[in-house]
């Protein structure tokens, strides 16, 4: 059996990314999105949420930039002089490698997160996290703690193939192969705590963008089990991209899962667009 998720990140990080998701949504291709705690658009993303019950919800645990939940002064070692996150993954790593990032603020603040969407009342359905921290040792088994004691039931494994898409240069090589090797270990970890993962992952290889042509081709050459497509999907490409500080293609993703061509492709191979309650290890 093959089964697809198009899970949509940053759901409340701005709200032309809500509006992006609640389009896929209505499209019927999306049916998965995390929320971020911390987005400045976390109570507007809360609400399509709730207009919408079959749009499984999971968390998006950020620790790198963001915004906190907790107020800086609590989580003084993740935090610069103007109380936001570092600005990337590298910067996080390279503190936390120093010795200068502590696993009590840690713990402290994705457990907040955790808390505040929990108060909204929606059921979360697994778990991932902003650049793919979840994945770093000592993040890792905190948010599988938080996330067994929750009863979330499953979690993204951010395996990507290493040779697969786009690949610029030898750092980026170097790049995957640490994220797919902290991934495998991330997946034996999660399996140990009874947590389900997707059996395959795809979505960030392919560039700037997930374009319809790369969807084409991933539902042609699907992997069986399920597999886990990231996305970011938003609505008008200059406000985002200055917002976010990031040249990422927000509208062609959203072209993408607005397709009428995958729509009739999934049909046609029979295969079905799920959300992670649809994950069994």
């Amino acid at each position: 059996m093959k089964q697809i998720i198009f899970n949509s990140d940053d759901f409340g990080r701005h709200e032309l990314i809500n509006r992006a998701v609640e389009k896929s949504f209505g499209a019927g291709l999306l049916k998965s999105a995390t929320i971020m705690a911390g987005g400045v658009a976390f109570e507007d993303a809360v609400a399509i949420a709730k207009k919408n019950p079959a749009l499984g919800v999971g968390i998006h645990f950020t620790l790198a930039n963001g915004f906190p939940v907790l107020p800086p002064e609590k989580i003084p070692t993740l935090v610069t002089a103007e109380g936001i996150f570092f600005a990337d993954y590298v910067e996080f790593f390279k503190r936390y490698l120093q010795g200068k990032i502590s696993a009590e603020d840690i713990k402290a603040e994705l457990a907040a997160q955790l808390e505040k969407i929990q108060r909204t009342g929606i059921i979360l359905t697994h778990f991932d996290s902003h650049q793919h921290l979840h994945h770093f040792p000592g993040v890792l088994e905190i948010a599988l703690d938080l996330a067994v004691a929750a009863k979330i039931p499953a979690m993204r494994v951010s395996a990507t193939k290493i040779l697969s898409g786009e690949l610029g240069n030898f750092g980026q090589f170097i790049g995957r192969l640490g994220l797919s090797t902290l991934a495998k270990i991330a997946r034996y970890k999660a399996h140990k705590k009874n947590i389900s993962t997707p059996e395959n992952f795809s979505g960030i290889v392919a560039g700037e963008s997930v374009t319809e042509n790369f969807l084409l081709n991933l539902i042609e050459n699907l992997q069986e089990g399920t597999t886990e497509v990231m996305l970011h999907p938003g609505i008008d490409n200059k406000i985002l991209q200055n917002y976010c500080v990031w040249e990422h293609d927000f509208e062609a993703e959203l072209a993408a899962l607005t397709s009428q061509k995958i729509s009739a492709l999934l049909v046609e191979k029979n295969i079905s667009a799920v959300n992670f309650k649809a994950v069994k290890f």
